[in-house]
């Protein structure tokens, strides 16, 4: 059922062997040229260097399933290549390929009006434009998809927008230029009928982007940006699909978004195993190999053991979503949203503490990869939510039909 197609594993190789003779090589080169800038969202000349060659080779859009806009890769054609690019944190952008852009390329290609396409989408394909997605409000519990509280509110040919959000992924990137927002257009309405989404210029008067937000004292390039709305005016024609479309869309968006992360993180988990062994091998303590104490070997046993439950659940999740969609795939969706940072975790912490003092430092992406992965057991909906969403689906599997009376 797994097995790559040949234009999978064509895909396969090509960025196999661009990951080998590019990306590694340059990870050091871009940290010197972010350490060099002294700016925490410096836009590194080696990224853009890198994007231009995988351009080039036609590695680039790959997540979009739309041939029109990338190669129409399936969600199980795509997954092993995310995998890949899952185990430098900035290669996803290398292959334009990186949250939040492609949930909302997504979103501008399935609800999107020629002028949003023509404005935004493009350049966004292109590589030329950056963009955030901004949902989550810090007054909020945010889990709750429909606690938003942003009002949206029509005046003639215009809607209004006030509210503050944060998490912003994206909105320090230097080439960000757009917003999609969520907010409410009809607090009387039902429950997901009062949310809304609106394309939304960075630029538009009364945005206030107030402070980044680090992880874990990370300050991530592309930043996590807290911002003010205050009065500001969007066009009606910015509304995406209609009102009380909201919540519809951004399910719609988060579900391809989610396992995309999983598959990513995979990359990484692998990543942490092989630094890992290298390290047990290469270090010597009491007269032997690291690698020779049983609880070390334990360690990467569990862990290849692991990382393959894990592959095998993420490569089922892609397939369901190939043939019945995402919404018969919501269970193994959920399922690895909470699998793959938990038990990545793991690994890189063991391989962090394999490494000693230096897996703390920045020596090592391994510090890095653990503040990054720790935070996606809340990005999309927290570990909890999925997990009730799972369990409500397996309890009506044994619930008494109603009585239709």
């Amino acid at each position: 059922m797994f097995e790559m197609t040949e234009r999978g594993a064509d895909y396969h190789r090509r960025v196999t062997a661009f990951m080998d003779a590019h990306v590694y090589p340059a990870e050091e080169v871009y940290e010197q040229q972010m350490r060099e800038s002294g700016d925490p969202h410096h836009q590194p000349a080696i990224l853009e260097e890198l994007k231009a060659k995988a351009k080039a080779e036609g590695l680039w859009n790959l997540f979009h399933p739309h041939p029109q806009w990338g190669p129409g890769l399936t969600n199980s054609e795509y997954a092993p290549l995310a995998e890949l690019m899952g185990r430098v944190h900035f290669a996803p952008e290398v292959f334009n390929c990186n949250a939040p852009d492609t949930g909302n390329m997504e979103v501008l290609t399935l609800f999107g009006t020629d002028e949003h396409k023509e404005k935004y989408l493009r350049p966004l394909l292109d590589g030329e434009m950056a963009s955030a997605f901004l949902m989550t409000e810090p007054a909020v519990a945010s889990s709750d998809a429909t606690n938003i509280e942003m009002s949206m509110v029509k005046d003639g040919d215009e809607y209004v927008l006030n509210g503050r959000k944060w998490f912003s992924s994206n909105a320090f990137h230097k080439n960000c230029k757009v917003y999609i927002v969520m907010g409410k257009t009809d607090p009387d309405a039902d429950t997901h009928r009062q949310q809304s989404m609106f394309v939304v210029d960075a630029s538009t008067p009364g945005i206030t982007v107030l402070r980044n937000l680090p992880v874990f004292g990370y300050d991530d390039r592309e930043g996590h940006a807290e911002i003010l709305f205050e009065d500001v005016r969007v066009p009606a024609s910015d509304l995406l699909k209609g009102e009380g479309e909201g919540f519809a869309i951004s399910q719609a968006r988060l579900g391809p978004g989610r396992i995309h992360h999983c598959m990513r993180t995979i990359g990484m988990a692998e990543r942490a195993l092989e630094l890992l062994c290298k390290r047990a091998l290469a270090r010597v303590t009491f007269g032997k190999p690291v690698a020779d104490n049983a609880n070390i070997q334990d360690w990467i046993a569990e862990a290849r053991i692991e990382i393959e439950m894990l592959r095998l659940l993420c490569l089922k999740a892609a397939y369901l979503m190939d043939t019945v969609g995402n919404k018969q795939a919501q269970t193994e969706i959920a399922a690895i949203k909470v699998a793959a940072p938990t038990i990545a975790l793991q690994i890189i912490d063991r391989a962090i503490q394999v490494h000693g003092g230096a897996g703390v430092t920045d020596d090592f992406p391994l510090a890095r990869a653990y503040a990054g992965i720790r935070t996606l057991r809340l990005a999309d909906g927290p570990d909890e939510v999925h997990k009730r969403s799972i369990a409500r689906r397996e309890l009506r599997k044994y619930m008494a039909p109603r009585d239709p009376r």
